[in-house]
């Protein structure tokens, strides 16, 4: 990202040391009492079996992605590359 005119730090830069801050002040702990904050509204919001769906959304993406990769290999495989290693001999010299 680029700098704003005067030297200023960037939303990502000016982010990461706000970020970096937070953590020295409260520690780990505050993200996992506010990360347990936020999973129970959701769980409310959506039901209990909401992270259930959209991991399996996800897993199921996975899955897609990866059949489609071999499909996709098979069509159009990639030479091999071949490697010759030094003889036992020749590694000493």
């Amino acid at each position: 990202m680029a700098r704003r005119s005067g030297g200023g730090m960037t939303v990502a830069e000016a982010g990461r040391m706000g970020g970096r801050l937070v953590s020295e002040k409260y520690g780990p702990e505050f993200y996992e009492r506010i990360g347990k904050k936020g999973g129970k509204a959701v769980t409310a919001k959506y039901g209990p079996g909401h992270f259930e769906r959209i991991g399996r959304k996800g897993g199921q993406k996975v899955a897609d992605l990866i059949e489609r990769a071999k499909s996709m290999e098979a069509e159009h495989p990639r030479p091999v590359e071949v490697v010759e290693e030094p003889l036992e001999e020749e590694v000493g010299r």
